[in-house]
């Protein structure tokens, strides 16, 4: 799943990609004009199988001699499933692909670029960056995910605490959530939490004006004093009380202590929306609103992408399907029954679904959005930046030494890309 995008990433081995790629010449060379073929489609989220199967369905309609055949593997094995089938040489002909675990499959071989011209404008821009390799496009964007603030409304009513204003800041985050701790009834105003680094840490980095790693992607971004800043604004709300320690956090997730009303506010991202609104205590007393704003306002911005398998035999309906995948009209029906859609314009179904709630921040959100930071082999250095800052978050160190350590072991790890 796109929260979890950091997590595939640490299951995936270049060296075994490089090795299952090597010689591998494509099999197919075009369409067969009379040859009916079904092409397989990998995916990861069990909620969107419907929606999928739906758009096969209508592809299948306009293609009439192309069938599709959805494939749905649980994210927690989806990578490992792929990187077998990649080294059998069976990867599907189409499947869903992450911004963390792109540049690796990428530089690999494993995935086909895009050799037709595409009107990429129709694409939110850090998106079509994200799957773009060496100057080539790898992906069509599908779905596209912002970051936002969700918030109890009951307990800031019982706090005697204003929501969050469109426009609201650092500080006001921080006076908020000093009146939003309340220690004798459990209530903490957020969790700080380390391992959802595309909800927290990333967000806050470059709203300080700092960065995760540097555009050419050689050179980490931890040892910038901005970036150390936008650490500390969440080892100072742990040292403050106003978020459990992490140890609490480890044991009881922040969302499920935002369920519990233990939360006062949640960093979650547009895709929290299915779950906080099916949740009985959530249902009826959450909304969302927009980061707050330090130097600069920024949220992260991922999505998944189609891209189509270097091996398939059928290269040409591959590209047609991914091409369909990729249409607003494909789009359209996506907005009402899935995700966001990537596509410009149609992700308004999405927002209207649920009236009682601000979505539009998630839209608006795009406009100062800050691509998912990624390099050639992203699931290295993630394990590097738990590793050193888990420290920081224990008190162990301060943020200073643990974010120059991470920058030193991190330069080190792009150095061998």
């Amino acid at each position: 799943m796109w929260k979890s995008a950091r997590s595939g990433a640490a299951l995936l081995c270049a060296a075994l990609l490089a090795s299952a790629c090597a010689g591998g010449e494509q099999a197919g060379t075009g369409a067969r004009s009379q040859e009916k073929v079904t092409l397989s489609y990998g995916v990861w989220d069990a909620t969107q199988q419907a929606v999928m199967q739906e758009l096969a369905a209508e592809f299948t309609r306009t293609h009439p001699g192309i069938a599709v055949d959805v494939q749905v593997t649980p994210w927690a094995d989806y990578w490992t499933k792929l990187k077998a089938a990649v080294t059998g040489g069976a990867a599907p002909d189409v499947f869903w692909m992450n911004g963390p675990n792109f540049q690796l499959y990428a530089s690999n071989g494993v995935i086909k670029p895009i050799e037709e011209q595409v009107d990429t404008s129709v694409y939110p821009k850090p998106l079509v960056g994200l799957y773009t390799y060496d100057g080539k496009l790898y992906g069509l964007p599908k779905d596209m995910d912002t970051i936002g603030v969700w918030y109890n409304k009951t307990l800031f009513d019982a706090a005697k605490v204003k929501y969050p204003a469109a426009d609201w800041t650092w500080a006001d985050f921080k006076a908020a959530a000093a009146k939003l701790t309340d220690a004798k009834k459990g209530v903490h105003a957020i969790g700080a939490e380390l391992t959802s680094f595309q909800e927290y840490q990333y967000n806050t980095i470059y709203q300080a004006g700092g960065h995760v790693i540097s555009p050419d992607g050689r050179k980490s971004g931890y040892d910038d004093p901005k970036t150390i800043e936008g650490l500390r604004f969440w080892t100072d709300l742990i040292a403050a009380g106003q978020s459990p320690d992490l140890k609490t956090m480890t044991d009881t997730a922040p969302i499920q202590l935002f369920e519990a009303g233990k939360l006062a506010m949640y960093w979650g991202g547009s895709w929290d929306v299915a779950e906080f609104t099916k949740n009985d205590y959530t249902k009826d007393k959450v909304d969302v609103a927009p980061l707050p704003k330090g130097e600069k306002q920024a949220t992260i911005i991922h999505g998944v992408a189609n891209v189509m398998s270097a091996k398939t035999e059928h290269p040409a309906e591959a590209w047609e399907f991914v091409k369909f995948l990729g249409s607003k009209p494909a789009a359209d029906l996506l907005g009402k029954k899935g995700p966001i859609p990537a596509y410009n314009g149609t992700q308004s179904a999405w927002a209207a679904a649920h009236p009682e709630l601000k979505l539009q921040v998630f839209l608006d959100a795009v406009s100062y959005a800050v691509p998912y930071p990624v390099s050639k082999n992203t699931a290295a250095w993630q394990e590097a930046e738990l590793t050193h800052l888990t420290k920081a978050w224990t008190g162990e160190v301060p943020i200073e030494k643990a974010a120059a350590d991470l920058a030193a072991g991190m330069n080190e790890l792009l150095a061998k890309e």
